[in-house]
C-alpha cells in the first residue's frame, strides 16, 4: 500500500475556476498528500488563482497545449514515488482517492472506473462502451472503464511512457493501454461520478475517432499481430472462398480471389516484421 504522504496529486485543469478550488481542500482533508500540483493549461479565468488559494502548487502553460501536456508536465515536476491524476472539473470524489492510492503497491495502475449509469449520458456511455469492447479484444484483458482521467500509478511506470503520451484527450486510454500490454499489474476500482462543473471539453465528433486511432496505434506498438491476423484472416477466408465458388460454378479462379489471397499473404508478413520491431524495440529499452 502506498503511502499518502509519497503520492503527488496532479490536477491537469484548462478554465475551471468553479470546480477547483474545492476539489483542491476536498483532497487536502482527505489525505496528508505529498503534495497537489495543479497544471493550468492556458486558462482565461481564475482557474490559477483559485488553485493557489486553495493551497496547490500551480505550473501554469503560457498557452492551451491539451489535457495529455498538463498530465506530462505534472509527472515531470511531481516529486512523490507515485503519481495520483484527477481531473480538475470536480466529477471525481476526493474520499475516493484513498481507495485507489491504497492498492499502489500491488498494482503499478489503478484506475477508478466509472460505474455505467454516472457517466455523462448515453450517447457518451454507448461510445465509452463501444472503445471498452475494442481496447479488450485487443488487449485480451476486460477494461471497464478505458478513458477514465482519475488514476493512480507509480511515477517510474508514467515516466516510461511519456514519449507515447499524445497532448489532447487521450492520455488516459494510452497509459491504460501502455501498462496492460507491457505486463504491469493493473487494476479497476470501482468509482461513482458526479455531474461536472461547466462544460465538457470533449466532443465525441471530432474526439471519438481520435480515440480509436489511439488504441489502435498503442495495440500495433505493442501487440501487432492482434489487428494484422484479423485483417489477413478475412482477407483470405473472401478469396479463399470467392475463388472456391468460381471453380465449382465457372471453372475457373478470377483474378479478384487471387488478390484477395496476395493481400491476405502481405498483410501477414507485414504483421509478423512489425512484431519484430515491437520486439526489439522493448529489448533495447530493458
Amino acid at each position: 500500500m502506498a503511502e499518502p504522504g509519497a503520492v503527488s496529486v496532479v490536477i491537469p485543469a484548462m478554465n475551471e475556476a468553479a470546480a477547483i478550488g474545492p476539489l483542491i481542500r476536498d483532497l487536502a482533508a482527505a489525505a496528508p498528500w505529498r503534495e497537489i500540483l495543479v497544471i493550468d493549461d492556458g486558462s482565461t479565468d481564475e482557474t490559477g488563482a483559485q488553485a493557489a488559494a486553495a493551497g496547490a502548487r500551480v505550473i501554469r502553460h503560457p498557452y492551451n497545449k491539451g489535457n495529455g501536456a498538463a498530465v506530462k508536465t505534472g509527472i515531470r515536476q511531481a516529486t512523490g514515488e507515485y503519481i495520483l491524476i484527477i481531473d480538475g472539473d470536480g466529477q471525481h470524489n476526493p474520499a475516493d482517492a484513498l481507495r485507489l492510492v491504497a492498492r499502489l503497491g500491488e498494482y503499478d495502475l489503478v484506475v477508478g472506473a466509472r460505474t455505467g449509469h454516472t457517466q455523462a449520458n448515453l450517447t457518451r456511455r454507448l461510445g465509452n462502451g463501444a472503445l471498452n469492447w475494442l481496447a479488450a479484444y485487443l488487449t485480451e484483458r476486460a477494461i471497464p472503464d478505458l478513458t477514465s482521467g482519475f488514476r493512480a500509478a507509480t511515477r517510474a511506470g508514467l515516466l516510461g511512457f511519456l514519449s507515447l503520451l499524445p497532448n489532447g484527450f487521450s492520455t488516459p486510454t494510452t497509459t491504460t493501454l501502455c501498462f496492460i500490454k507491457a505486463g504491469y499489474n493493473v487494476g479497476f476500482e470501482p468509482v461513482a461520478a458526479r455531474p461536472r462543473l461547466g462544460t465538457s471539453k470533449i466532443r465525441l465528433s471530432s474526439d471519438g475517432p481520435k480515440f480509436l486511432l489511439i488504441v489502435l496505434r498503442i495495440i500495433t506498438i505493442f501487440s501487432p499481430l492482434r489487428i494484422f491476423v484479423p485483417i489477413a484472416a478475412v482477407a483470405f477466408a473472401i478469396g479463399a472462398g470467392y475463388g472456391i465458388w468460381t471453380i465449382a460454378t465457372q471453372r475457373h479462379v478470377t483474378n479478384s480471389s487471387v488478390l484477395l489471397v496476395m493481400l491476405a499473404v502481405i498483410v501477414l508478413l507485414v504483421g509478423l516484421v512489425s512484431e519484430q520491431i515491437s520486439a526489439l524495440r522493448f529489448d533495447e529499452r530493458r
